[in-house]
């Protein structure tokens, strides 16, 4: 049996490919320490689906699609950075196929589980990769009543002991330490990418932060100064059919300015399209808007702002309309309501009693540190890290001038050229992560890498839409504030039609 503390990089040859061996995967339990107890460490073969248990299920047995993974090292652990901490965690090491490299990826809404799927896509690419479940089980906030230590661990804890426990493993197993460490997260995953940029600069060398949920605390806030009224006056609801009816007509007044009409709004911000055109000249009636309508929709639009004007959070923008299921719903989001419950440390909160002013200061208060909002990324700059952020346009449950805000917050920060290791994605069309109407698939990692380990900067992402299997239209994704501009020939689906330009 090879020691813990072997330093020897033994490469050996099995069917052609190298497999990794300083330290056996079996022999990586001995590494438990009082942080943390490796309670699994097992060889898993090629060929085997994606598992989906913790801590490990025998290989093979455990999975919900046919997704084969190529051979590797499966690793559970469970952390204990506090008297309260228990995060669990699993760290997949390629036995054959490794890259040289670590990806750890992001968790979405309240966490609460793994990311298996994005872990998967990590490994079959040749990444050590990982992924935890910030401390607690479940898709709500109930497990920080009366846990504050688990509130911790949710913000910024779990993913940094992740983070530094993941390259000591690897480190031990592969007997040298991995060279480049990527992060790879969207929604909740993009607010842990920005505060790992933020409060811990060293753990990662480059960041793919998609979506982020930075703002934590007013978003979800704003949420519900938007939707709370609307749950309480069936006169302010607005139905789908009528989201739709109001698509329409964005659409028909704005999709043209961007050079083509297709479907999608390349620059929202120049669509100054006011629902009120749309008023009912009587009562309901198919065509047209109520009143409570038009102000729930005008509402929508514009910026949460408290009494003194100050603003909480963007408002959504134009072209989305279809997708804003929550302007006709019964209740608010519950990851919204999960602020407040984590605020208020009452499971029993009533959003009935929801108040802007009072309730915003409280979650700011209560739960400001899981808020990833501080520009100054220096020292990540300044150790040569590089941030690659994207954001779709049509994203109904997070604003993404939100994300426009931050960047341009960042840039100033930071000064002369940040495009030099910081550049923003905007994506037409498309919804929260993926979704929507418009391209969605865009290799964001792939491009992140170029840049990282071959100095290409990444002055355009090709995105697909893919429908029935195969792709129906592609267009280039440009650094903002460039946007894509039809040349005037050729298909409007494709591409190679489109170059990126200043607004």
């Amino acid at each position: 049996m090879i020691s813990r503390f072997a330093a020897l990089f033994v490469a050996l040859f099995f069917s052609g490919h190298a497999v990794f061996a300083a330290t056996a995967c079996g022999d990586l339990r001995s590494l438990s320490d009082p942080g943390m107890r490796v309670a699994a460490a097992e060889l898993v073969p090629a060929g085997s689906p994606a598992p989906t248990a913790f801590p490990a299920a025998p290989a093979g047995k455990a999975a919900t699609s046919a997704t084969t993974l190529p051979a590797y090292c499966r690793v559970a652990a469970v952390l204990t950075p506090s008297a309260d901490s228990h995060i669990e965690m699993e760290l997949w090491l390629p036995t054959e196929t490794w890259n040289g490299k670590f990806q750890a990826v992001g968790g979405g809404g309240w966490a609460g589980g793994l990311s298996l799927p994005a872990m998967a896509t990590a490994l079959g690419e040749g990444y050590a990769t990982a992924s935890n479940d910030t401390g607690h089980k479940g898709g709500d906030a109930l497990f920080g009543i009366g846990h504050p230590e688990k509130v911790v661990d949710y913000a910024y804890r779990a993913v940094h002991e992740m983070t530094v426990r993941s390259k000591s493993l690897i480190e031990a197993f592969y007997g040298e330490k991995a060279r480049l460490s990527y992060w790879n997260g969207c929604s909740t995953g993009g607010r842990q990418g920005l505060m790992e940029a933020q409060r811990y600069p060293e753990d990662y060398d480059a960041i793919v932060a998609g979506a982020p949920a930075n703002y934590h605390s007013h978003l979800h806030v704003a949420d519900l100064a938007l939707t709370v009224p609307v749950m309480g006056d069936d006169a302010l609801k607005v139905p789908a059919d009528k989201l739709d009816l109001l698509n329409r007509a964005v659409l028909d007044a704005c999709d043209a300015l961007d050079g083509v009409k297709d479907g999608l709004l390349q620059d929202p911000k120049r669509c100054r399209f006011d629902p009120a055109a749309l008023r009912c000249a009587g009562g309901d009636a198919p065509g047209c808007l109520t009143a409570g309508q038009v102000e729930t929709l005008k509402r929508a639009y514009a910026p949460v702002t408290t009494a003194s004007g100050a603003v909480v959070f963007p408002g959504k923008a134009h072209g989305g309309e279809y997708a804003w299921s929550m302007l006709s719903g019964a209740q608010p989001s519950p990851v919204s309501v999960g602020t407040m419950l984590l605020t208020t440390q009452d499971a029993k909160w009533d959003w009935r009693t929801f108040d802007l002013e009072r309730d915003l200061a409280a979650a700011d208060a209560k739960t400001g540190f899981i808020n990833a909002i501080d520009p100054d990324l220096g020292a990540f700059q300044a150790r040569g890290g590089k941030l690659l952020l994207y954001h779709g346009w049509d994203d109904m449950g997070i604003a993404p001038e939100n994300t426009v805000n931050y960047y341009e917050q960042a840039k100033s920060e930071t000064g002369a050229q940040p495009d030099r290791w910081m550049r923003l994605f905007m994506l037409p069309g498309v919804g929260h992560c993926s979704g929507g109407r418009g391209p969605d698939q865009a290799d964001f990692m792939g491009a992140l890498e170029r840049w990282v380990e071959a100095g290409e900067a990444p002055e355009r992402v090709i995105a697909h839409r893919v429908s029935g299997g195969r792709v129906v239209m592609s267009r280039p994704l440009c650094p903002y504030p460039q946007v894509a501009r039809y040349k005037g020939v050729g298909s409007a689906n494709d591409a190679a039609n489109f170059e990126c330009k200043a607004p």
